[in-house]
């Protein structure tokens, strides 16, 4: 259902050299029923999904870490940051975008994973919505190193923490990823692990 109080006027296409960047001009009704003129820049990079994958007997977890340079321009000080696997849709259904990804990034093969969240990460100028699943692993899983795909320019470091020691890193800021403490601190409430 579209809100009746929004009327977009105008979008203009301001950058389609990675993702693409618009300006979209529109008018918003306010509960008094005066309308004003609002402009806002909107970021449109597809959606995405993401997965923390645990092995309940071993009580582990594997994670990634990877440069990020929008964190690096933001004062991340090597720019690195250790995250769940993660990627976009690529017009795949979450679920087998993340089994995909999973096997890029982490040289896991999975088939069984659960979804817990669908999540805005930055609704003030990002349209993404992430699809975030918690899988199990163990080792006869493992099909490959992964790190990702050369042609995506992915140099992507493969991490296997105890469930404590990744949960631990959420306080010492060793980890500062959103979509990273939501899914450890759900396997932490939920007793995944």
């Amino acid at each position: 259902m579209k809100n009746p109080k929004v009327k977009i006027k105008e979008t203009t296409l301001l950058s389609d050299n990675w993702y693409i960047l618009n300006r979209v001009t529109f008018d918003y009704q306010k509960e008094n029923g005066v309308s004003e003129v609002h402009t806002r820049e909107v970021y449109d990079r597809g959606n995405g999904a993401g997965i923390l994958l645990y092995n309940s007997t071993k009580k582990t977890v594997i994670l990634t870490r990877q440069f990020r340079l929008p964190t690096f321009l933001n004062g991340n000080k090597d720019g690195m940051m250790i995250e769940v696997c993660a990627g976009l849709l690529d017009k795949d259904n979450p679920e087998t975008a993340i089994i995909r990804e999973t096997e890029e990034e982490t040289g896991y093969r999975i088939t069984k994973v659960q979804k817990v969240f669908e999540t805005y990460m930055s609704p003030g100028a990002v349209t993404e919505i992430l699809y975030l699943f918690v899988g199990e692993y163990d080792e006869s899983m493992k099909v490959s190193e992964g790190g990702g795909l050369d042609a995506e320019q992915e140099n992507i470091e493969v991490l296997e923490f105890t469930f404590d020691q990744a949960y631990a890193m959420i306080e010492s800021r060793k980890i500062t990823d959103a979509k990273t403490i939501m899914l450890l601190q759900h396997a932490k409430i939920k007793g995944l692990i």
